[in-house]
């Protein structure tokens, strides 16, 4: 991870989970991380953490609601401002709402494809064309995707989340095809966890949150931070190495 060190990371959903994780290690490694969220007071919470901590790197709080393509476009246009451009996007903002495809809510899916979909395809567009006007070649994207984006599960309120899912992992080899029509050694990975202990299915069913700890008591669930150690993984590969997809599921589990 030296070759990271004071290099600019942006991390989307920062706020909580597995976005959180992942910014306070890429700072532990030190980066100048970008990290952002409709939720700016729990970053700056965690901003204090890596302060404390006496990590290397430094934690930036960024307020962004990633439903609102101008409010992004703002965030790139500041990052250039203040840090010059981003080296590595991590594209993990997320979210799903119990919404079946017989009987959901349109208003459900829109947000779900804006966040999922996107809001990953425009901070990848943006992170890509920075990195291409300061000649930069050496940039990482990462997706955080979900298992959900490989396998449709027999559960009706997680279907439309998993459409979205499966886009991700669509968009991400794209991406990968797209970057070497571009003759760009700028790299493309898609990390898609099973189960992990987060907010997650608290938020999905936040009007029957008994499912939610019935979930993550079923069995040992991942960790936020297996998730950020996979991030790691992938950004300590040589050059050469192009990791494309990084499938984690708890030992236990049997999807």
């Amino acid at each position: 991870m030296d070759r990271w060190k004071g290099r600019v990371a942006l991390v989307t959903g920062a706020s909580v989970g597995i976005g959180a994780a992942i910014a306070k290690s890429l700072v532990q490694h030190g980066m100048k991380v970008v990290g952002c969220a409709r939720n700016v007071k729990q970053i700056e919470n965690l901003a204090a953490e890596c302060v404390r901590s006496g990590f290397s790197g430094t934690l930036i709080p960024y307020k962004c609601d990633l439903t609102v393509e101008d409010e992004m476009l703002s965030m790139f246009t500041w990052i250039k401002g203040q840090h010059k451009g981003v080296d590595v996007c991590i594209n993990n903002a997320g979210l799903a709402h119990p919404e079946p495809l017989l009987s959901g809510k349109s208003s459900g899916w829109r947000n779900m494809m804006d966040v999922n979909v996107l809001a990953l395809s425009l901070c990848t567009r943006e992170a890509y064309q920075s990195m291409k006007e300061r000649k930069v070649d050496d940039g990482h994207i990462i997706n955080i995707n979900s298992i959900c984006g490989h396998r449709v599960i027999n559960h009706a309120d997680g279907h439309f989340y998993t459409a979205s899912k499966y886009a991700v992992t669509a968009l991400t080899e794209g991406l990968r095809q797209e970057l070497r029509e571009a003759k760009t050694h700028i790299r493309a990975t898609c990390i898609s966890p099973g189960l992990v202990e987060t907010e997650f299915a608290y938020r999905l069913f936040s009007e029957n949150p008994e499912i939610a700890v019935a979930t993550y008591k079923r069995i040992k669930c991942l960790e936020a931070d297996d998730i950020a150690n996979s991030v790691v993984y992938v950004l300590s590969a040589p050059p050469h190495v192009q990791i494309g997809d990084i499938e984690i599921t708890p030992v236990e589990d049997s999807l």
